[in-house]
């Protein structure tokens, strides 16, 4: 090029004209730039520059785009890597959440019927409070079908149960449920072997799951085979094999019967229009209209049951059973949606705190990529080039941290599908995948991209060359951005904390019994026949300490039902009560407090005599209760004890009242307690020695009380976890991104702290002056997220009738450690240049 061709370059389309000064000191500029540079480093940049800067092929300038943003990248490994690592961890939060919430998002969606399939549901009003109910009637599904036109189809299920299954002398224990004719053309389910048509016409038939066919037939052919139903001493006949139901199925079973019609307990009840205990489920006609369906309902119900004053009946479409499937005091309050939305926030907020560092690491380099700027400037690069050319940079890196993201979300699923209890899978080959790469790679790129490309691209040439690039212009952005961060950060670790708190502290509440050392075994019908003897051999060994049965477990409730009647109840009063039915040595076994009056005896009396808790009390306004009479209909109760509340349900809320009766023949659930000091696994030995001596048709199973208590609070305890390990990464990028501005700012200032050190400054000094304007950014997001933190979590517990109180140390707590944390990632970056003999760094002055 001849030496006067740099005069037609120094003539920008859109920087306008230079005067001839400001050519010569631009030009000027330009050679001490390259001389600052080592000479291959200077000869590669130059290169990039003027064969970036004379091309108006549109391909041949995303070529060089893509080229001199990769040479750019090369010449700053240390940043590169920084991003690299931030962006990766980013992403592969956004990528999990994708997964997880794909999952949620599409439950159920695998039915043909999706959009016209409704379960029936009741509010029950009982004055103190609204009950949702899905417990229904069983001739509701048959009776719909006739009143109404608009109902293709209408389906009744029993609740899934446990049965045991006998094939060869071999005992299966498996779930399923009970379920009427049409069950198969409401519901999609793919069958393998056998027809939806036909499987379930005959009573006597049942269909597996592809999974229990394999365990119980092996490799032999299913269809045909014999099961006996070891509970019913009954034979049934294989019709079917469908494949297992996905994770994101509402319905889930090991095996589909039908009813039997002609037993004598299913006639009954299909004349029964007051005992609710079936789910009912309609698939309406295309365009049906719903609210005449819901009249329709009502109307069928309340002509066969006029008694039935409280309930209305309504239909909640299976689009909203997974999201949306949350009621209170009769309202639809969401659900699942709650965390669906709650992980995108977090997910977005970690892939942004990660762009955040780009943003930073990249104007903390402004005063290195200036020259830059003002040379390709020089070189007639106009601001719309160089912007490509930054965002090329910025989704380079992008890519490569998507593909460090597609690698440890393979290396990582098996372990989140345990933290969430799913079976997510990750294919590459799906569609959508590729479109959520391409969604997230393009919000990342520009997101992260768009600041420094933007503030870069805005240089003067002139004052570049210059060395007028500082202000407190550049400053204040990066320092914002820091803020930001570390407010995230401090309000995930705090809310982390908070959420712990709040689990601890309904845990640590007063059940009412004693969890721990309390076993649950099913009853069943040879467990009744010899029950006296199997409490009596388990006392004897003194590994028991006491045993009772009752109708539910201590951990859920079974039956509700409105309250009974008493002399001087009020008119107006509705209650929904809560009950369970009980033999002897209840309140011993299960360590519930007796406040008033005595336990069950064992006599005849006992089944007219009943228990209230103190809720039950409360709620009717009883002074005297002990003696008192109760009637449900004919029947009549004398109240003879008072217990504590107990908690059976939702540990986040009140206690219902609830009614203790005897029954001796109640088979539902053994409980036995251990003595003290037995260890559960010194007497499981024996208590199964004996199950298995007087029930042997059955496989021994049990569960503690403590742990089934602990898994009410999956939910809460899911949020906790997540949360958790988001503030972690979240302060783990933030602690990278404040890694890399103090490498900068110890770059920039290392001739500065040279000659403090010649004047006398000593390590600690230099440490500190490093560390002060970090750190005040640190405070500044202290005060900032403390009053937001405090907001939201508030608002969170306000759904909780027992939460914690948000205590002030929880914050004085997060502001050390985050303090803390900041202060030993700058120190350990600005150790270096502190140590450092000052002559090395003043040597080229």
């Amino acid at each position: 090029m001849r030496d006067n061709s740099y005069i037609d370059l120094l003539k920008p389309k859109r920087e306008g004209v230079y005067s001839r000064s400001e050519s010569y000191n631009t030009m000027s500029g330009i050679v001490q730039t390259l001389k600052d540079i080592p000479s291959s480093t200077g000869i590669s940049l130059l290169a990039d520059l003027l064969f970036a800067s004379n091309t108006t092929n549109p391909g041949v300038m995303i070529s060089n785009y893509i080229k001199t943003a990769w040479r750019s990248l090369l010449r700053s490994k240390g940043f590169a890597l920084t991003n690299i690592l931030g962006l990766t961890i980013g992403m592969t939060c956004a990528l999990f959440y994708l997964l997880w919430a794909r999952d949620e998002v599409n439950y159920d969606k695998f039915q043909v019927n999706y959009d016209q399939t409704y379960v029936v549901i009741a509010n029950r009003d009982f004055n103190n409070r609204v009950f949702t109910d899905y417990n229904m009637v069983l001739p509701l599904a048959a009776a719909l079908e006739k009143a109404s036109p608009q109902v293709k189809n209408a389906v009744v299920t029993t609740q899934d149960y446990d049965i045991t299954m006998r094939s060869n002398d071999i005992l299966f224990q498996k779930n399923g449920m009970t379920v009427s004719e049409h069950f198969f053309d409401m519901f999609s389910w793919k069958f393998i072997q056998g027809s939806a048509a036909t499987a379930i016409r005959d009573p006597s038939s049942i269909v597996l799951t592809e999974s229990t066919a394999k365990a119980i037939f092996g490799k032999k052919d299913p269809i045909n085979q014999t099961i006996r139903i070891v509970e019913e001493n009954r034979a049934l006949k294989v019709t079917g094999i469908v494949a297992d139901p996905p994770g994101n199925s509402s319905l889930r079973f090991d095996f589909v019967r039908p009813f039997n019609y002609s037993e004598e307990d299913t006639r009954r009840m299909m004349d029964n229009w007051s005992s609710s205990s079936w789910r009912v489920y309609v698939q309406t006609i295309p365009g049906a209209d719903i609210r005449q369906v819901d009249k329709t309902i009502n109307a069928v119900k309340k002509q066969h049951d006029p008694n039935d004053k409280i309930s209305t009946y309504f239909t909640f479409p299976m689009s909203r059973w997974r999201l949306y499937g949350e009621f209170k005091d009769g309202k639809n309050v969401g659900g699942m949606i709650e965390y669906v939305r709650l992980f995108a926030v977090i997910a977005v907020i970690i892939l942004l705190i990660a762009c955040v560092n780009f943003m930073n690491l990249s104007t903390a380099r402004s005063e290195q990529r200036s020259k830059e700027v003002g040379i390709r400037k020089a070189l007639g690069s106009g601001r719309i080039q160089l912007i490509f050319q930054f965002f090329s940079e910025s989704t380079i890196l992008v890519c490569f941290a998507f593909l460090l993201s597609i690698m440890l979300v393979l290396f990582l699923l098996p372990s989140f599908n345990t933290l969430v209890n799913k079976e997510l899978t990750f294919d590459i080959g799906q569609p959508y995948l590729w479109l959520g790469a391409l969604v997230i790679i393009l919000f990342t790129g520009i997101i992260a991209g768009s600041y420094p490309a933007l503030y870069l691209s805005a240089f003067n040439p002139v004052k570049v060359m210059k060395g007028v690039l500082s202000g407190r212009s550049t400053v204040l952005p990066r320092h914002v951005l820091v803020v930001g961060q570390f407010v995230i950060s401090i309000l995930l670790i705090s809310a982390t904390i908070i959420v712990y708190q709040q689990i601890q502290y309904v845990k640590n509440r007063d059940m009412g019994y004693k969890p721990d050392n309390l076993l649950m075994i099913p009853g069943t019908d040879d467990t009744e026949k010899n029950f006296n003897i199997i409490k009596d051999e388990l006392i004897r060994s003194r590994l028991v300490q006491a045993v009772t049965r009752s109708s539910s477990p201590i951990t859920q409730v079974w039956w509700k039902s409105g309250a009974p009647d008493w002399n001087g109840k009020p008119a107006d009063m509705s209650l929904i009560i809560s009950g369970i039915r009980t033999d002897v040595d209840f309140t011993k076994t299960m360590g519930i407090k007796l406040l008033e009056g005595h336990d069950f005896v064992g006599l005849p009396a006992d089944s007219s005599s009943v228990l209230l808790n103190r809720a039950a009390v409360e709620a009717m306004g009883l002074k005297n209760p002990i003696g008192m009479e109760m009637r449900f209909g004919d029947e009549k109760y004398n109240v003879i004890g008072i217990t504590e509340n107990i908690i059976m349900e939702s540990p986040y809320q009140p206690v219902d009242p609830m009614l203790t009766f005897y029954n001796p023949r109640a088979t539902g659930i053994i409980s036995l307690r251990l003595g003290e000091g037995i260890l559960p696994q010194k007497a499981l030995p024996f208590i199964e020695s004996v199950f298995k001596k007087y029930n042997p048709a059955y496989p021994f199973s049990y569960q503690f009380a403590d742990d089934e208590f602990g898994r009410k609070f999956l939910g809460e305890e899911l949020i906790s976890k997540i949360t958790n390990i988001f503030a972690g990464l979240a302060i783990f990028i933030c602690c990278i991104g404040l890694a890399g501005l103090a490498s900068f700012t110890v770059e920039k200032r290392f001739r500065e702290i040279g000659i403090r050190k010649v004047l006398g400054a000593t390590v600690n000094q230099v440490l500190l002056m490093i560390s002060a304007q970090f750190l005040r950014l640190v405070a500044i997001s202290f005060i900032l997220a403390v009053p937001l933190t405090w907001w939201l979590m508030q608002n969170w517990l306000e759904k909780y009738s027992y939460r914690v109180d948000i205590s002030a140390w929880t914050f004085f707590a997060v502001g050390v450690l985050v303090l803390l944390l900041a202060l030993l990632v700058v120190c350990l970056n600005a150790l270096r240049a502190a140590t450092t003999n000052p002559i090395k760094s003043l040597r080229t002055e």
